[in-house]
């Protein structure tokens, strides 16, 4: 806004900035629910209830079995997903070993998590994401999406579920959107 003591001039250069504020584009950034269907392609592993938590700050998957082994000079980590709270079905994962890193759990203690990085879709999008593995047994849902994992792509909606996965998945068992 150029520099003018003319009232005039000051109110209309206002208003042409503030039509200029309102005609930019925003980030392409799509909005989400709170709770949402994930898949974790490369792992084969979805759909997946998945907790999206501005408050946290990564990803965390719910993981059992976890054992790290070194083969050809580098680490890699087994473990298993419960791909049902009701039954017994697991699946088996692989991977690389990305980091090891310290991580404030819900209980505000900190713990050393593994982490691996995989490819995380969400309704349409997909990208490459570190994810901490952990027991979520008690957290009620098996994923828990950071404000870091979701940075820039979803703005999440603290009052609706499932915005993104209603197309392909449907409104389940009475859950309010």
């Amino acid at each position: 806004m150029p520099f003018t003591s003319d009232p005039a001039a000051l109110m209309i250069a206002k208003k042409r900035s503030r039509k200029r504020l309102a005609r930019s584009p925003a980030p392409s950034r799509m909005l989400a629910g709170w709770r949402e269907y994930i898949a974790l392609p490369a792992l084969g592993i979805g759909p997946l209830i998945a907790k999206l938590d501005t408050g946290a700050r990564s990803a965390a998957l719910h993981a059992e079995n976890i054992v790290i082994y070194q083969k050809d000079g580098h680490s890699r980590i087994r473990f298993d997903v419960p791909l049902d709270s009701s039954s017994r079905k697991v699946k088996s994962c692989d991977l690389m070993l990305s980091d090891e890193r310290r991580v404030k759990n819900t209980g505000g203690g900190s713990e050393l998590r593994q982490v691996v990085e995989t490819e995380l879709q969400l309704g349409e999008v997909s990208w490459q994401a570190q994810i901490t593995l952990t027991n979520r047994t008690d957290m009620g849902v098996p994923m828990l999406l950071g404000r870091n994992t979701i940075r820039g792509r979803f703005v999440v909606h603290p009052g609706r579920s499932f915005v993104l996965s209603s197309a392909l998945h449907g409104k389940r068992n009475g859950e309010r959107r």
